[in-house]
């Protein structure tokens, strides 16, 4: 089958490689469509972050080259001996996230945390990028039929934004900005909405993905034409309840503290390649708190369900449906240079 592998930096294959096979416990899944994340393009413009190379990854004992793709649904075409929770003919999406079980965060029902976490399509066992994938029976999840395949594939992202929000101080009726109107802050969005946010801000230099953040119902702010800062504590009257900080840019950061109100709170939702210093006295001052998310843990059932309410729809997020033998070119380098470009989709099968 063919299926696209992470070599090193700036050097992605689509390739040939052997078909995985539903062995016990596992599903095997026809992929209908993946979409491009940003750690993956963090791992394509200056990786490894997640992906193993030298040594194998405790979990999955790969390392690189490996398959890449994470936010990926199908369909269900094999299962393996012992495999009750799907059948095949199944719509599926899959959680990705390898877990030891054993150490402390396993033990707390944290998995997320473990401390040899990994992802599929990251740390080895497969990935979306590819025409079929085989996938541990926990891990599936099915959809129903009023979620679409490309729909489907939005699950993954948005089971982090909708993890962020639920994991914040955040309460019906308070006000929330959001750095970043990236596919991710755009979902954000939508699970503030869902959560039941008074105001919603998105700070974004983009004019095509800030007026998608206006059209989900947020109030956008374009950081080159005002202090934003300043305007969201005038529009707020003293600072907003919750932000998000969703760029990994170090000075945005400092921006989401200082335009959080008195107790205010920071959440980190972006992953970071490089340090960023803030002054803590910033924090300290106004009894401020940051914290921040890895992935998900518990929401993908929750997710599936406000999909079918039409929350996180892909139709204002998805601006490009390109075929794998394409991705390169048109999927990442496109997300890098093309600034208006939001959620890119793949399929093996166009």
């Amino acid at each position: 089958m063919q299926a696209l592998r992470w070599h090193g930096v700036k050097d992605l294959r689509v390739e040939t490689i052997e078909e995985p096979q539903a062995s016990a416990g596992k599903v095997k899944i026809k992929i209908e469509w993946c979409g491009i994340c940003g750690s993956d393009l963090h791992e394509y413009a200056a990786g490894p972050i997640f992906i193993s190379q030298g040594t194998n990854h405790p979990l999955t004992h790969e390392q690189a080259p490996v398959v890449m793709g994470h936010e990926f649904s199908g369909q269900v075409v094999e299962v393996g001996e012992g495999v009750t929770k799907v059948k095949a003919g199944d719509r599926v999406v899959v959680e990705p996230i390898f877990a030891c079980g054993k150490c402390t965060a396993c033990k707390q029902g944290k998995y997320n945390l473990c401390e040899h976490m990994g992802f599929l399509g990251l740390a080895g066992g497969g990935g979306g990028f590819s025409e079929y994938v085989a996938a541990d029976e926990h891990m599936v999840h099915k959809i129903p039929d009023s979620v679409s395949y490309e729909q489907g594939a939005l699950v993954e992202p948005s089971a982090v934004a909708l993890y962020a929000v639920r994991q914040s101080q955040l309460k019906v009726g308070d006000r929330a900005v959001v750095f970043g109107a990236g596919p991710i802050g755009l979902l954000v969005i939508e699970a503030l909405k869902a959560s039941g946010a008074a105001e919603i801000y998105a700070v974004e230099l983009s004019e095509e993905r800030r007026q998608t953040a206006e059209s989900l119902g947020a109030i956008g702010l374009n950081p080159a034409e005002v202090d934003v800062v300043a305007e969201i504590h005038r529009l707020t009257n003293g600072g907003a309840d919750v932000a998000y900080e969703v760029t990994g840019v170090p000075v945005v950061l400092t921006q989401a503290i200082q335009s959080t109100k008195l107790s205010g709170q920071i959440m980190i939702v972006s992953i970071f390649e490089k340090e960023a210093p803030i002054h803590p006295n910033q924090i300290v001052m106004q009894e401020r708190n940051i914290t921040g998310i890895i992935g998900y843990r518990d929401v993908f059932p929750a997710v599936i369900s406000l999909m079918s309410q039409g929350y996180f729809s892909s139709e204002k997020l998805v601006t490009k449906r390109i075929a794998l033998n394409e991705i390169v070119e048109q999927g990442f380098e496109a997300l890098l240079k093309e600034k208006n470009q939001v959620k890119i989709m793949v399929s093996p099968s166009l």
